[in-house]
């Protein structure tokens, strides 16, 4: 319990500012997570999920007696998604992991599927704004409430192995940056400057990627025409 109590209660003091260490471990181990995931391995599902853990102690301050004491609930409830979702995610991929150690093949997403990602973000926003005002989240709540629908938007197509989730991340590192700023959580503002220009990279990397497995697969097509190939796996025509 004292390691705890010392964990929640630690800070970094630069000048007159101070960073919470969970809030930095947390996103420290937010940024190696999303390297994971670009590569396309499966640890960083779990790598994920305890980054999360300790964003939770930080978004809760009241709760955990943190020395920034106060809550956002958006940011809270973000976290608790992601431990869900991440669950389900590492479960996907370690099904799908061939022995390289690659568990998914990027594919871009139908055009229903990007009317389903766009729709859902804006009406969930508009659904998650007043309960979380009314729950007393940090204001403006509207962003507050768009960051924890795109994040979980972001988190389920990577899971399905969408090129899109890494446009639905850039989405929430804008609205995110200047709402975390004003907080006071500079740590996170700051690392979510970063991520921005990490998913645009991710994301292009995501769209070689498919082009090369598209390259693969049309090769096995020419080279063996009574086999068609489907993401990854030959069948026989």
């Amino acid at each position: 319990m004292d390691i705890l109590r010392w964990l929640f209660d630690a800070q970094i003091h630069i000048g007159d500012q101070s960073l919470l260490v969970p809030e930095v471990l947390g996103n420290l181990f937010g940024l190696l997570s999303a390297l994971g995931g670009m590569r396309r391995k499966v640890w960083a599902w779990p790598v994920g999920i305890l980054g999360n853990l300790l964003l939770l102690t930080v978004f809760l301050g009241t709760v955990f007696g943190s020395p920034h004491p106060i809550n956002m609930l958006g940011q809270a409830g973000r976290q608790v998604m992601f431990i869900v979702v991440s669950v389900w995610g590492w479960y996907r991929w370690k099904q799908s992991r061939d022995d390289a150690g690659t568990a998914v093949i990027p594919q871009w997403a139908s055009t229903k599927e990007r009317v389903f990602l766009l729709v859902a973000l804006l009406v969930g926003t508009g659904i998650l704004t007043p309960i979380f005002r009314a729950l007393g989240s940090y204001e403006p709540v509207w962003s507050d409430a768009w960051i924890f629908t795109g994040s979980l938007l972001a988190t389920f197509g990577m899971a399905k192995g969408w090129v899109e989730f890494w446009l639905m991340w850039v989405a929430v590192d804008v609205v995110g940056v200047p709402l975390l700023w004003s907080a006071g959580y500079y740590a996170t503002a700051l690392m979510y400057v970063f991520y921005g220009a990490f998913t645009l990279t991710g994301f292009f990397v995501w769209w070689r990627t498919r082009n090369r497995e598209l390259s693969k697969m049309a090769q096995v097509e020419i080279a063996f025409p009574d086999v068609t190939v489907n993401s990854g796996e030959m069948q026989r025509k």
